[in-house]
């Protein structure tokens, strides 16, 4: 039994942050909506409660109207942003318009030194400030601990209560001490004891997942992705030769991916059946041009084709999978399921259909801290370290029809990218990256020659958890280097250029 902070969603599109942010303090925490408040009251591991930033106004009509009934007196609450403001009007306070809408940073002018909420946080400290309403004035049941220079309640206490709030948000990397002040709520405050760790979830998941099982098979797609990987591991622990993992080879993988990848799950000891697909993956994409036409064949066709060889194993009971928090997150968010901007990676649809109930073991941990579980488990570092790749792979940086002779020309143009990225010591300072096929033909001259070939662009990404990511900013002498070899190296392109769009407004991937 770990200790908890339960974070309550007011919609903001930080609260996922504010969670990352406390599991650094080695503290266990989830996320649930404000209206499901009332629900964990009772829980007795619970011993602090943070409420979320929104992007509603209190005084819109249906904004977030948090029960907290039965958490006051019991646990201490921080409110960030939003969250204050609403327990400010339950205060008296007036919460009205800003006159100028403060965005962006700001810095403390004054920290009201007794308040354990601030320590080792000194005046002048940045922070970072992301709102339209303001608390104009506190009233008898609150007091001022911090202000702006524009902003005087940037936080407050109410009097005689462990209730602490904070107009801007602790959360964000621009706030400098926002983890400082983090740590004082949750270590300090709420005296969790920061049990939370890599080696504690793998000894916790193994015994609960040998309890869960018993001694049934369980089947699970391997990706070659960190999630997929680091959930075999853990269920390998647990029940060994019973897991069954098949490694689908969609012919839209890296170029030589395939083998290479198979082999470090066998150095693994993992129970491993590769399976070749290509041609049925190819022939099932045959005449498509449309992004979702293409995710959802390649979606249909690993159906098929995981189904077939998971019949090959008798009496499987399970299906594994690597889902993680976030995705859990987004299917119950505060204002439900988010808008489909393309079809999740994640294939649907297998345990339905082939009758099987779901075990995951990673549900409760954030891309990172699964690097972290994955490192503590002996993963090898090649896949530890890699890129998130799209499950639909190349289909989605090939723009238009896909053909197995312009996947064997984006293999080379990406082989020579994400190669020099090693060779440069630059690819563990990239989140993401890859090539993309483009549907153009450029004019280009090659010796005397005239040519009318490819063209194809390199993204390159910095980001965190995928959320937002923001282009790389890679010298020009590797691009130079890099394009000069694509264009010498790659029949057919004669033309390399780099993507500078951020997201938002742009994805990550192109389709």
């Amino acid at each position: 039994m770990h200790d908890k902070i339960l974070i309550l969603d007011h919609g903001s599109q930080y609260t996922q942050l504010i969670a990352r942010r406390v599991r650094e303090l080695n503290v266990y925490c989830e996320i649930h909506p404000f209206s499901k408040a009332a629900a964990f009251a009772d829980d007795p591991t619970i011993r602090g409660v943070i409420l979320s930033g929104s992007p509603f106004s209190v005084h819109d009509e249906g904004a977030p109207d948090t029960d907290l009934a039965g958490y006051l007196g019991r646990v201490p609450v921080l409110a960030v942003c939003y969250g204050a403001q609403l327990l400010a009007k339950r205060a008296g306070a007036p919460v009205v318009r800003s006159k100028v809408r403060e965005y962006g940073r700001a810095h403390l002018t004054t920290i009201a030194a007794q308040e354990h909420l601030f320590d080792g946080i000194a005046a002048g400290t940045q922070v970072w400030m992301s709102h339209g309403d303001t608390i104009s004035h506190p009233t008898e049941a609150m007091e001022v601990i911090a202000s702006t220079e524009h902003v005087l309640v940037a936080a407050y206490r109410l009097v005689g209560q462990e209730v602490y709030s904070v107009q801007f948000h602790p959360e964000v990397y621009h706030t400098t001490d926002g983890l400082q002040l983090l740590h004082n709520f949750v270590i300090g405050i709420c005296a969790c004891t920061g049990d939370w760790t890599p080696r504690g979830f793998v000894e916790d998941t193994v015994a609960q997942l040998t309890k869960q099982l018993g001694d049934d098979q369980v089947v699970l797609a391997l990706s070659g992705g960190v999630d997929s990987s680091v959930a075999a591991l853990l269920l390998d622990r647990a029940i060994g030769d019973r897991l069954h993992c098949i490694f689908v080879d969609n012919g839209l993988l890296r170029k030589d991916e395939f083998n290479s990848v198979l082999e470090s799950y066998r150095h693994l000891g993992l129970n491993i059946t590769g399976v070749d697909a290509r041609e049925q993956f190819y022939a099932a994409l045959q005449g498509l041009d449309e992004p979702e036409a293409k995710r959802k064949a390649i979606g249909r066709t690993f159906i098929e084709v995981f189904d077939r060889e998971a019949h090959r194993i008798k009496d499987v009971k399970w299906l594994g999978q690597g889902t993680i928090y976030p995705d859990v997150i987004e299917s119950v968010s505060v204002n439900g399921p988010s808008v489909t901007i393309k079809s999740h990676h994640n294939v649907g649809g297998l345990p339905e259909r082939m009758k099987l109930k779901v075990v995951e073991p990673l549900r409760l941990l954030f891309k990172d801290e699964v690097r972290r579980v994955g490192r503590e488990m002996g993963l090898d570092p090649n896949i530890l370290g890699r890129h998130p790749f799209p499950g639909p792979g190349l289909g989605i940086r090939i723009l238009g029809e896909i053909t197995p002779e312009k996947v064997a020309l984006l293999h080379e143009v990406d082989h020579i990218f994400i190669q020099g990225l090693k060779e440069e010591g630059l690819y563990d300072q990239v989140w993401q990256a890859g090539a993309i096929l483009l549907p153009v033909r450029s004019v280009g001259v090659m010796g005397d020659e005239r040519t009318y070939e490819n063209a194809v662009a390199l993204r390159a990404v910095t980001s965190t958890d995928g959320m937002t990511a923001d282009w790389c900013h890679l010298p020009y002498s590797f691009l130079a280097r890099i394009s000069n070899a694509i264009i010498n190296r790659v029949k057919g392109v004669n033309r390399v250029v780099y993507d500078i769009s951020s997201k938002p407004p742009a994805t990550i991937e192109w389709e």
